[in-house]
């Protein structure tokens, strides 16, 4: 068996490499350095997927590089994976060899974890599970300590629950967050919260009204929303807002209002294009919105959407794709300038980088 560690004793240097290459990359808009957030080099991944692959009538854990996937790659260890991932591992792939019914076409191994020490474990099928794999499954979700869910072709069988339940301490209090499985979370639970702690600093003496789109779980807008009057978020997954309903409650949070559009159709509504039913409860003329935060997924911001953000007097824009910021800020350095600059380490080890500004109105 292999082991997946990671050489930490040039991250430091890796890390001003990234910041020396978003740095000239953000030359024109900016002379600002990125405030640099690092991520812990170890144990910071919060999620992983595993493939299984069975040979000799064992299961392993298996990776693969991109383009090789008839190549795997068999370890025991996973460094960048949290402690629970770590200690997690080895006893769900004893308990699946210990069991023909849960090893038998078992394809793939989910571990979703928080930094407040809760987990789930999904197990992916090429079969259908019965009764038999029901029994099976429990009395190893009893061991562990921890829910087990399975998933086979268009079943999925939550024996106990299919979400984690996070806490994360920011600032002076601690937020709760219901994490589904299957939706998407920040990978790396500290760099959210110093994601989530650069956003509310730069919030804090705002005032007015903010509006978040593409506000997934209400992971930044619910810590967010007590340094302005009123709060509204958009999302466009139903099991994301769901979520998000239940986190403003589990907070506490009274001035915050979540709706299920798309930034597209957001912009419509805002617009008077045309109205929206799932908005007829939500007045947008009692709104003085004063800031607006962007979380977009990697493609950016549209082009209306990006016009409609150019409005606002000041943006929040988090972005996992730096290029795609870049373009958008084509058009948003025309209104605004950039007054915070950051830079947050999500994927040590990668090339990736994702990037914050707040841009105020010139």
């Amino acid at each position: 068996m292999a082991i997946h560690r990671v050489n930490t004793d040039d991250y430091h240097d890796q890390l001003q490499r990234k910041a020396e290459r978003l740095r000239a990359a953000y030359g024109e808009y900016t002379d600002l350095a990125p405030e640099l957030f690092p991520s812990p080099p170890i144990h910071y991944r919060l999620r992983a997927e595993f493939k299984v692959w069975q040979e000799g009538g064992r299961a392993h854990y298996a990776m693969y590089r991109q383009g090789e996937y008839k190549k795997p790659f068999i370890i025991d260890e996973f460094t960048v994976g949290s402690e629970l991932i770590n200690e997690l591992m080895p006893k769900v792939l004893a308990a699946v060899n210990e069991s023909e019914i849960l090893r038998k076409r078992l394809f793939s191994a989910e571990f979703l974890t928080t930094l407040s020490g809760d987990a789930l474990i999904t197990l992916i099928y090429h079969k259908k599970l019965d009764e038999q794999w029901e029994a099976e499954a429990r009395a190893l979700q009893e061991k562990l300590g921890f829910p087990i869910l399975g998933r086979s072709r268009k079943q999925k069988l939550v024996l106990e629950r299919d979400y984690v339940i996070e806490k994360l301490p920011i600032g002076d209090r601690t937020y709760q967050y219901k994490q589904v499985e299957g939706s998407f979370t920040q990978p790396n639970g500290e760099i959210c919260r110093a994601m989530i702690g650069w956003a509310r600093d730069a919030c804090k003496e705002a005032g007015g009204d903010l509006l978040e789109l593409y506000c997934g779980n209400g992971n930044f807008t619910i810590p967010l929303a007590e340094h302005f009057d009123k709060a509204l978020a958009t999302e466009i997954s139903k099991a994301s807002v769901n979520s998000a309903q239940e986190n403003i409650r589990a907070n506490g949070v009274d001035n915050l209002d979540i709706v299920r559009l798309s930034s597209e159709e957001f912009t419509q509504a805002i617009d008077k294009v045309r109205p929206f039913r799932r908005l007829k409860h939500i007045d947008l003329d009692r709104y003085d919105f004063s800031t607006v935060l962007v979380d977009p997924p990697r493609a950016g911001l549209d082009a209306d959407t990006c016009a409609m953000v150019a409005r606002f007097p000041r943006i929040l824009y988090i972005s996992c794709n730096p290029e795609t910021q870049l373009e958008n800020l084509k058009v948003l350095s025309k209104t605004h300038r950039i007054e915070r600059f950051a830079l947050f380490d999500q994927f040590p080890y990668t090339d990736h980088t994702e990037s914050g500004l707040l841009l105020v109105r010139k």
